[in-house]
């Protein structure tokens, strides 16, 4: 069967896969990650498939047409996001229009949280896949060419005779390692060079080697609303042959980025990944995401591996705020790891968010002054995004903490991330000046400064990115007067 995934155009270059989708500030663009691991999967069972990334191209839907010039799709995955739904189920209805015959199914955190409500936006929308849809996506078109009955293909949402059925839940794949490299994927249907990590060295590839994750932070959505919280893991010898994989075959990648949701969920997986590496020589450097929980022994055989720097969701200096969004954490881990990773020797972006349940300006001046003391290499202070299916979204919808329920308001009239939340005591327009207070103080010290020279001169590389970033930094927040 043939299978078009397609990542609809949307104000610009919309990173949709990003775990808040939106156009970025320092120009972050994300593969089309599952549509790619899908594909994958599809192909390898068989299937005739195409992926097309509207986004990364900033092409409008017209020009996909001319892509796929005679070929006609016969299944149509459409990726979506909260923030882009009504446009994305209008693109989907426009890729009905161009090809009636299709099954057009839309898929994403956004429909598996709010199936119906999607299938509502269109009547030219057949479906919505639930959760993880690779297998969902290999069983709709071999049900779809044999001409047997779509309720029995678990993970949908349908639309049948006026209404809505869904059928039974599908199981997560256990069986990682049967998916091709999703780094092929990207080298034989997409551009490596539309995409872009501001922290990682450019041209990058991003590549899971684990989905789901056990922590329960009540606002991430991948966890709550697509791989569950059970972390299910390639084998060690199959993430160490994609690695090489791509040192061999794409010269051209400077970075690989595990955009697993906590890549140091399990422990031994990463010893095990980290000395496969070392053993077969493997010299790309490499970013992920951690817990900050992680041991000495741990970073030091990571940044032995290659690993150059690790991205960490600190989210609060404040135990109570912790507590109360399920960190499940303590701030004497915290303290710990940042001896440990300095004594690593990896860099750190970290992250801290402002509206937390129980947050006040009290509250975040602790998380500002836990960042200072930790000065790392990058920090980013954000405003709370909530997105329905995860605790956080419920947690402010309950409380008449959302000032609408028009997802499009998740993003400003650029496209950049938007806050949505009122809260007794910050209101959206306090978070957002708060967040943009603390990123010029603390990226503005005299120390953190002294630190980025001295790093540049250490290493030319790091200084070059330093230098791109200060520009895009000084354009958004004084005018642009650096040209």
């Amino acid at each position: 069967m043939n299978i078009l995934f397609f990542n609809p155009p949307y104000m610009g270059r919309f990173s949709r896969t990003s775990r808040s989708p939106a156009v970025t500030k320092g120009g972050t663009f994300y593969y089309p990650i599952w549509l790619a691991y899908a594909l994958g999967l599809a192909q390898k069972n068989g299937h005739d498939v195409r992926l097309y990334d509207a986004a990364a191209s900033v092409s409008p839907l017209e020009d996909m047409y001319v892509f796929l010039g005679e070929w006609q799709p016969e299944l149509v995955v459409v990726d979506t996001s909260t923030p882009s739904i009504a446009n994305d189920a209008a693109m989907a209805a426009r890729c009905k229009t161009r090809f009636p015959n299709a099954f057009v199914l839309l898929v994403g955190t956004h429909p598996s949280a709010l199936p119906e409500d999607c299938l509502e936006l269109s009547p030219a929308l057949d479906g919505v896949a639930i959760g993880e849809y690779d297998a969902t996506v290999v069983e709709l078109a071999t049900a779809l060419a044999n001409q047997t009955p779509l309720d029995q293909v678990a993970g949908l949402v349908l639309r049948q005779a006026g209404t809505f059925i869904k059928t039974k839940e599908r199981q997560k794949i256990e069986d990682l390692d049967a998916f091709p490299f999703v780094s092929e994927i990207y080298a034989n249907h997409l551009n490596i060079r539309h995409y872009f990590f501001a922290a990682a060295n450019y041209p990058m590839v991003q590549i899971i080697t684990g989905r789901g994750c056990p922590h329960r932070c009540f606002f991430c959505v991948y966890p709550q609303v697509f791989h569950s919280h059970r972390y299910r893991v390639r084998s060690a010898e199959n993430v160490v042959d994609e690695f090489e994989f791509i040192q061999n075959h794409l010269p051209m990648v400077r970075e690989v980025g595990i955009e697993d949701d906590c890549f140091t969920a399990s422990p031994s997986h990463v010893r095990h990944i980290c000395t496969g590496l070392i053993a077969r020589g493997i010299k790309l450097p490499w970013y992920c995401n951690v817990r900050g929980d992680c041991k000495l022994d741990l970073l030091q055989l990571m940044k032995k591996a290659g690993c150059r720097l690790v991205t960490v969701g600190f989210e609060s200096g404040d135990q109570k705020i912790l507590d109360a969004m399920g960190k499940g954490i303590k701030l004497e881990h915290y303290q710990q790891f940042v001896a440990n990773v300095k004594k690593a020797g990896i860099m750190v972006h970290g992250c801290m968010m402002v509206g937390n349940p129980g947050d006040t300006r009290e509250t975040l001046d602790s998380s500002y002054r836990f960042a200072v003391e930790a000065n790392f290499d990058s920090m980013q202070f954000y405003p709370l995004y909530v997105y329905p299916g995860t605790e956080a979204y419920d947690w402010a919808a309950s409380n008449g903490y959302l000032k609408t329920t028009d997802f499009s308001q998740w993003l400003t009239a650029d496209g950049l991330h938007n806050c949505v939340l009122d809260t007794p005591t910050l209101s959206a327009h306090d978070m957002v000046t708060l967040c943009d207070h603390y990123l010029k103080k603390y990226h503005l010290r005299p120390r953190y400064i002294l630190m980025k020279l001295w790093q540049g001169m250490r290493h030319p590389s790091e200084g070059y990115r330093t230098m791109l970033s200060a520009k895009t930094f000084f354009r958004r927040f004084f005018g642009g007067q650096l040209g």
